[in-house]
């Protein structure tokens, strides 16, 4: 398990400004590499496929979950066999460590 997954977003100080591209790209290293950084650099993405809509659901649930736990919301897109996750910060208008840290907590989830 990477050491961001191992973090807490409500441990965080509220961060009042994005992350330094260089400072993204030092995070998304320690991510599995399907997380992709978006076109503008202000979010990070990543598409699940899945054999059947049960399998996405329960995909969709676990993330839910760590999303809740986290107080740290993702965009998810849902169709019958695949999810795909996006994280930004919106309160930065681009990304946070709070993103880098559910997306870690994704990667180590063992049901996706």
């Amino acid at each position: 398990m990477s050491g961001l997954a191992q973090q807490q977003c409500n441990e965080l100080p509220a961060a009042s400004q994005a992350l330094t591209m260089e400072q993204a790209k030092k995070h998304i290293r320690q991510l599995d590499p399907a997380w992709q950084p978006g076109e503008d650099n202000r979010s990070i993405s990543h598409t699940y496929s899945f054999k059947n809509y049960y399998q996405t659901m329960a995909c969709a649930n676990v993330i839910a979950q760590i999303a809740h736990q986290q107080d740290h919301h993702p965009e998810m897109q849902i169709s019958y066999s695949s999810c795909t996750v996006t994280y930004s910060t919106h309160s930065v208008n681009g990304l946070s460590l709070k993103d880098f840290i559910c997306a870690a907590k994704i990667n180590a989830a063992q049901t996706l």
